[in-house]
């Protein structure tokens, strides 16, 4: 079984729903959950880097820093232009 933290942004208020939102995606995929992170983006990933948290749960992709690390992206898809490079929306991390 995976092991899943949720993050909520702390500027992200009120966070009810959107730690509701998430705890609802932890049931449907079965994951372990580890606990509700409120702090920087570097503070969550350290945890995946060491290996403890296998899956980070989010409620928006808005909530995502835009330089982020590590980050995915799609080369080219079905529809797109393959000159453009597009990141990967719903990529999972782990």
């Amino acid at each position: 079984m995976e092991i899943a933290v949720i993050w909520v942004p702390a500027d992200i208020e009120p966070s009810e729903r959107a730690v509701a939102n998430c705890l609802s995606h932890l049931r449907r995929h079965s994951y372990r959950f580890a606990g509700i992170m409120r702090a920087s983006w570097e503070t969550v990933e350290q945890p995946m880097i060491d290996g403890e948290v296998d899956v980070v749960v989010i409620a928006d992709f808005a909530h995502l820093p835009p330089d982020r690390s590590p980050r995915i992206e799609l080369a080219s898809s079905p529809g797109v232009d393959t000159d453009e490079d597009r990141t990967v929306p719903g990529a999972q991390l782990g």
